[in-house]
Parts: C-alpha cells; sequence; structure tokens
C-alpha cells in the first residue's frame, strides 16, 4: 500500500509525520462516534480514499491473477488485502454513524438550516424523507387518537414532554484530546481552563465544540 495510504507513518517521529489520509478519516471517525452533535461531512476526503481503495483492489486482483507471482508478492498481497479491509471498515462505522445521527434528528435537521449545510445532497435528502414518514406514522399510528389539541409534533404543545423534536445534547460530557495547545475555555461552573498539546481533559460538548471545528482538538 502506497505511503499516502498511512501504512509507514510510523516510521517518522509523530512530530515531524504528516497526517496521512487514513488517519484523517480515523480522527473525524473518532470524533463522529463520540460527539453528540453532527459534524461537518467529509466527502471529499471519502471520495479520495474510496478512489484509492478502488485502485489497489484492482491492482491486487490483477497480481493475484498473474501466474508468476512468487510466495513473498502473494504474501505483500495479502498484507495489501488486509489493510484494505481495515480501510473499508472504518468508512463503513463512518457512515453508519453519521446515518444513525441523521435519522435520531431528521426533524430537527430538517427545520435546522446551519445543521444542514454539514450535510451531503444524499444525506439531506435522506433526511428530509425520513422525517416526513416519521411523522407520517407517528400521525397514523398514535396522534389521530389523541385529543385535537395534543395532536401536533409541534413543541409547543402543553403537557408535551420529553420534547417532540429530540436535539444533540450539548452538554454531553466527552474526553478531549488536544491536539495543540488551544486558547481557554470556560467550563459551566464558570471556571477557566486552558488545555495544552497533548492533554486531556472531561469536559461539556458545548464548551470545545469550537475548538473541534477548528480542528484544535479530538475527541477518544
Amino acid at each position: 500500500m502506497p505511503d499516502d495510504f498511512g501504512l509507514n507513518a510510523h516510521i517518522l517521529p509523530q512530530e515531524v509525520a504528516e497526517e496521512t489520509q487514513l488517519q484523517q478519516l480515523i480522527r473525524h471517525w473518532m470524533n463522529e462516534q463520540h460527539a453528540p452533535d453532527i459534524l461537518p461531512g467529509q466527502e471529499m476526503l471519502l471520495g479520495r480514499i474510496l478512489d484509492h481503495v478502488k485502485k489497489q483492489s484492482d491492482d491486487v486482483q490483477l497480481l493475484r491473477a498473474d501466474p508468476d507471482s512468487s510466495e513473498d508478492e502473494h504474501f505483500r498481497i495479502m498484507l495489501v488485502q488486509t489493510e484494505i479491509e481495515r480501510v473499508k471498515f472504518v468508512v463503513r462505522s463512518y457512515i453508519r454513524t453519521r446515518l444513525h445521527k441523521i435519522e435520531k434528528y431528521a426533524k430537527w435537521i430538517s427545520k435546522t438550516p446551519e445543521v444542514q449545510e454539514r450535510l451531503s445532497k444524499a444525506e439531506l435528502k435522506h433526511a428530509r424523507r425520513y422525517a416526513r414518514l416519521l411523522e407520517y406514522h407517528l400521525t397514523q399510528s398514535v396522534l389521530q387518537s389523541l385529543p385535537p389539541e395534543q395532536r401536533s409534533l409541534e413543541d409547543d404543545v402543553p403537557f408535551i414532554m420529553p420534547p417532540m423534536t429530540p436535539e444533540p445534547d450539548g452538554m454531553r460530557p466527552v474526553f478531549v484530546h488536544a491536539r495543540q495547545t488551544c486558547p481557554p475555555v470556560r467550563l459551566p461552573d464558570g471556571t477557566a481552563i486552558t488545555m495544552e498539546k497533548g492533554r486531556i481533559s472531561l469536559t461539556p460538548y458545548n464548551v470545545i465544540e469550537q475548538l473541534l471545528a477548528r480542528g484544535e482538538v479530538e475527541l477518544i
């Protein structure tokens, strides 16, 4: 597997090694898994990695079909195939994580323009369609049997608990690893902390949301 996919990054010191495409994807994958909110999608990065996986898979098939391939070459082919499967697992898990959030918060997404900008066209189309289907299902199976004043799916209806439109919990605690020394952030109790490079902290998500958006921290 070529170096741009990340196999040889461990040879260089951490402060010298450049982040590979695979390392970037794993970082975005971990952030997406641990963040309560939906993060900006990584369409371009996914596209480059999937193109690379396809090319590598095609090359492997050609080498496997070559009768002149040596035993050492077949061993290297097995290593490349293992790495390809590892990359595919990360890609599938990243997409499934986003899909779970999109379906969970479909109604909230459909009425929040700033969140819609984080989704691809296909993701946004799915969110809107899922929200319509969910509303239709709830209306047909539950709401039409309720008193007229309680049939709305809007949160301004009295006595509706919990909210009819679930939203991400910005106060959910997350473990944060500082990729660089960050500007001070203020905790809910009013105290300020400065996360130095390499420090791991436990804070509410909304405290470090902007740091995460700028790539200064990562979730673990």
